[in-house]
């Protein structure tokens, strides 16, 4: 089994990836296979609605959020980390995470994480975590991807890596939740082997406030 972890942050080998780093050990521990995936720093324009990605089954923009994708195929869980700006996740990181998850909804009908564990990591200096955690949180929950959670709401704190690898209990929080993702893909292969199957699904209804 192998969990993507996904670095939002516009530096490679920061606050983000060091909490990252924490979670991805945890999971090495428990035999898992683990990838950090860095979305990179490069300007990233969000969603503009054109509706390609109905016809083409991807982004109409070809960069990380493809390349992203293709790698998603082969994973069983996710990890999705990003920088706290201005108490919300990072520019590029909510391009990326609008642009993908509608793109994978509108041209593969969600098939990609559908019951696929999923979790939000987050860093800050000080403040915004829990407001971007809620953030991310939701691209999970309209998309079908339990939800794995630790000890705390998973946040480390520092200005620098330095200063995040003394936050001892962000550190213990990102280790718990290693073993968490680890505990609940187990789970969710042995109950494959018992011949449990996943929820009947229903034909989408979608309505507005209009009609």
């Amino acid at each position: 089994m192998k969990v993507l972890l996904v670095n939002g942050s516009p530096h490679k080998e920061g606050c983000t990836y060091t909490a990252l780093c924490h979670v991805a050990e945890a999971l090495k521990e428990e035999n898992i296979d683990t990838e950090i995936f860095w979305i990179g720093n490069k300007m990233a324009g969000g969603c503009i609605a054109c509706h390609k990605c109905a016809e083409s089954g991807r982004c109409v923009f070809n960069d990380s959020v493809n390349d992203f994708r293709a790698k998603a195929y082969e994973a069983d869980g996710f990890v999705f980390g990003s920088p706290v700006h201005y108490a919300s996740i990072s520019g590029n990181m909510k391009s990326f995470m609008d642009r993908l998850f509608y793109s994978e909804g509108q041209g593969n009908g969600g098939k990609v994480f559908y019951m696929k564990p999923a979790a939000a990591v987050l860093s800050a200096r000080r403040a915004g975590t829990t407001a971007s955690f809620d953030q991310l949180n939701k691209y999970f929950t309209i998309s079908q991807m339990p939800i794995v959670s630790s000890r705390y709401w998973n946040m480390v704190h520092g200005t620098c890596a330095d200063e995040v690898l003394e936050d001892k209990e962000g550190l213990y929080t990102m280790r718990v939740l290693g073993r968490n993702m680890a505990y609940m893909l187990k789970c969710f292969e042995a109950g494959k082997k018992t011949g449990i199957e996943f929820p009947k699904e229903e034909i989408p209804i979608f309505t507005n406030f209009v009609r």
